[in-house]
């Protein structure tokens, strides 16, 4: 099938619109890519949108920041991706860094409890009109969908994700084997597994993860180049969500160099889940509070700059996998596992968002126009967000 071309304004428009507009963590992100990606724009198939997808959770880092890379590779080659990525981290980044001035300019962060009331609700909906359009080209025979089924009860239980990955490939994989021709592990299938496998070790084998470590004494010293370099070690060795994010964080520069308070820290991942873009944007945040403008520019470059270097390594692989039997097999298996994870993720953000009798009518009224008018999902994330304002100025919250 022939996709439509793809000039580079085009991505940097639709990747400024989504860094400034996509609430609600990387579940939404990834859903509000693929309604503009594959069923408005049709800039990719459902199936290269989903090995895509399985690609950018098998690294370190931001999930959903990495698939915009991704996608930016695969319309417009290494210019695509660094606009593609550069134009989802923009918006966010100059978003956080005036809640960071007013936060150190007033001490206190604006009242957002009611723009997330309207927003969450909205979000569902989107979330889940991508799964089910997502469900199905990724669940396509039963055992697809068995190995779904398994990954998102086993991540609800808080299995580690690329445990779930793996074993839904592995799966995939080993019901495939019997039915090839040459029965033959292809080299970028190995080639994935030894890099992933090395990425997933890092940090145990370099003592990195987020493990108490204080410095005896006071705090250690603080310049831009340190805290650059504390930034490029969380986004080089980071697997899963902003929780993991938070006990980084809180290793390295609450407990370990003593930068911040923990008070501090908890006002950052507030501010980094709250604003649209990426959740890593919690680092200019927190640049921004220790060493200013400055600051926040060296923290958000140190905790994205491993995501383009990731996605840059792993491209070529993903295109050989899908030309082996064997390894398309086991990208099937690890789509399945994608969409569960995405799916365990929303269950988690529906019993956030669904409080009361107003926020299920917003979320069945936002999923009523998604589907039957195909309304663009930024006008109803804007006005979940005017409406739920509304109410709080008015006293229902």
């Amino acid at each position: 099938m022939s996709l439509p071309s793809t000039s580079l304004p085009e991505l940097a428009l639709l990747f400024l619109r989504l860094g400034s507009t996509a609430f609600g963590g990387p579940a939404a992100h990834v859903a509000l890519m693929e309604e503009e990606v594959v069923r408005r724009r049709g800039w990719l198939t459902q199936q290269q949108f989903l090995d895509l997808l399985s690609a950018a959770n098998l690294v370190p880092g931001p999930n959903s920041t990495e698939l915009a890379i991704h996608i930016g590779y695969a319309r417009r080659g290494w210019a695509g991706l660094l606009v593609a990525g550069t134009c989802f981290i923009l918006p966010a980044m100059l978003i956080v860094m005036a809640f960071a001035w007013a936060y150190v300019r007033f001490g206190t962060l604006p009242a957002l409890t009611g723009v997330l009331y309207g927003v969450k609700p909205v979000i569902v909906a989107v979330v889940a009109q991508a799964l089910w359009s997502l469900g199905r080209s990724a669940l396509t025979t039963w055992p697809l969908r068995a190995m779904a089924g398994a990954a998102l009860g086993l991540g609800l239980l808080g299995v580690n994700e690329l445990v779930l990955l793996f074993a839904a490939g592995l799966a995939a994989g080993a019901l495939r084997w019997p039915t090839l021709a040459h029965k033959q592990v292809p080299p970028a299938l190995l080639k994935l597994v030894g890099a992933v496998a090395a990425l997933a070790l890092l940090p145990v084998a370099l003592g990195l993860g987020p493990g108490p470590a204080a410095t005896p004494g006071g705090a250690a010293p603080l310049g831009l180049l340190p805290l650059g370099l504390a930034f490029v070690k969380i986004g080089s060795v980071l697997y899963g969500s902003g929780y993991v994010l938070l006990a980084f964080l809180d290793a390295d520069l609450v407990q370990r160099f003593h930068w911040l308070t923990q008070a501090q820290l908890l006002d950052a991942v507030v501010v980094g889940q709250v604003t649209p873009g990426p959740v890593f944007t919690t680092a200019t945040f927190v640049g921004f509070v220790l060493q200013g403008w400055r600051g926040a520019l060296v923290a958000t470059v140190g905790i994205f700059l491993p995501a383009f270097v990731f996605v840059g390594m792993s491209t070529k692989l993903v295109a050989q996998l899908r030309q082996s039997p064997l390894a398309g097999a086991f990208l099937d298996g690890l789509n399945a596992a994608s969409w569960a994870l995405m799916a365990a993720v929303s269950l988690t953000l529906a019993r956030t968002a669904l409080l009361d009798l107003p926020t299920v009518a917003l979320a069945l009224v936002s999923a009523g126009l998604l589907l039957r008018y195909k309304v663009n999902s930024a006008w109803l994330v804007l006005g979940g967000a005017l409406l739920g304002y509304g109410l709080q100025q008015a006293g229902w919250l």
